[in-house]
């Protein structure tokens, strides 16, 4: 069974930080880029961050860059999202998803799920 499985979400105060992780199951993630999105209460899902499958090159969206990285290590089958100088934007359900090859903006592109983690960026 293909499975993505979130984890790390959490309640931060602001400025704090959270480490995201996205942990897949029955495939292999080396082919795969990954996508980060998330979605908020009343909200468009959207996109965060991605890395490609060859490169590993990166994409944030402008308003995380310079706050969020995103790694993966293939070897855990795994892709890391490190959120740093978290707001309360940034309160959302993440969601990590998976595409063959490159990474795309649209999230109806993208192949497999995960059920997502909440993010509380509040004091």
């Amino acid at each position: 069974q293909l499975q993505l499985v979130e984890s790390g979400g959490g309640l931060v105060q602001p400025g704090g930080s959270l480490r995201l992780s996205c942990a897949a199951s029955g495939f292999t993630l080396d082919y795969y880029a990954i996508g980060w999105f998330r979605q908020a209460p009343g909200k468009e899902r959207e996109g965060v961050s991605c890395i490609s499958s060859a490169h590993g090159r990166t994409f944030h969206t402008d308003s995380v860059k310079g706050r969020f990285t995103i790694s993966r290590d293939n070897a855990k089958n795994t892709v890391y999202l490190q959120m740093n100088s978290l707001k309360p934007e940034d309160t959302a359900v993440y969601y990590c998803a998976a595409i063959d090859g490159v990474c795309y903006s649209d999230y109806a592109e993208y192949d497999y799920w995960g059920q997502g983690t909440q993010v509380t960026v509040s004091s």
